[in-house]
Formats: structure tokens, C-alpha cells, sequence
């Protein structure tokens, strides 16, 4: 018996799934371009109260000593009203904050943008008694990347 869906089947098992966790870090594929996405991504942030701290060209910066890199953007932002309850709950947190989106080219040219799992993080830094706050850090993270891979 031939199996007309097989061939389908195993072509759409090998394509990267459109949001994908890896080792405590969380992926969303952007519709956009890298330098597009992380201007919808800031512009996000920034209209929601957050701080940026930096954005941080890494593509421009390895081409500035010879380096060939794809397209990779690294945004640093935060509200330091809801990691400073973090880091009273264990200040080791503080070391993976304030937190970070990276926004980068992969091998075929799709756009993903790349966060720390804040659960990861709770667990990494045992934050007993913040499950509250990891939880609206969490679901915010989610909102600004999905917004502003869209």
C-alpha cells in the first residue's frame, strides 16, 4: 500500500517548529526582518513602561574586526518593580537580569526571537515564594515576542 502523506509528513517533521524551547530558553519565529523585529520589539517594551537598557548590534560588531556574522540583535530591558521583588526572593536572579531578547538570523534566513524562560529561571535560582511574579514576567515575555513577531 502506498502512502501518499508519508512524503508530506516527513518533510513538515523536519522544519523548525514556529515557537520552540530549548535548555531554558524560549524561541518565537518573527515575520520580519532582525533589524525590524527588534524595533517592533522595543517599541513594544518601551510603550508597556519597561526600560531599555541597551540593543546591541552583534552582527555590526563582528563585522567591525572582520567577522562574518548573520543578523543578530541582543535587546536589554526591564521593570525593575518586578525584578527586584525576584531578586528579594534570591538575589543570584539578578546575574540573568535585567532581562534579554535576542533577535537573530538562523542558517536559512528565518527571524527568531529568544528569551530566557522565566519558570527556568525560577528554578535555576530557587525564587521560593515569587511564583506570582514568574508567572506575570512569563506571560508578558510571551506578549511582547509574539507581538512583535507578527
Amino acid at each position: 500500500m502506498k502512502h501518499k502523506f508519508l512524503p508530506a509528513l516527513l518533510f513538515a517533521l523536519l522544519l523548525p517548529p514556529a515557537v520552540f524551547a530549548d535548555n531554558g530558553i524560549i524561541s518565537i519565529e518573527s515575520n520580519h526582518t532582525v533589524a525590524d523585529t527588534a524595533m517592533r520589539l522595543e517599541k513594544i517594551v518601551r510603550d508597556k513602561g519597561m526600560t531599555i537598557f541597551a540593543r546591541v548590534d552583534h552582527g555590526q560588531a563582528a563585522e567591525k574586526v572582520g567577522k562574518g556574522l548573520r543578523p543578530t540583535e541582543l535587546l536589554i530591558f526591564g521593570n525593575p518593580e518586578l525584578g527586584s521583588v525576584l531578586m528579594q526572593c534570591n538575589q543570584s536572579v539578578g546575574i540573568d537580569l535585567p532581562q534579554k531578547a535576542l533577535i537573530w538570523q538562523d542558517r536559512t534566513g528565518k527571524t527568531w526571537i529568544s528569551y530566557n524562560d522565566p519558570v527556568w529561571l525560577a528554578k535555576r535560582h530557587n525564587l521560593i515564594g515569587c511564583g506570582s511574579v514568574v508567572s506575570k514576567i512569563k506571560s508578558a515575555l510571551h506578549g511582547f515576542a509574539t507581538e512583535a513577531a507578527k
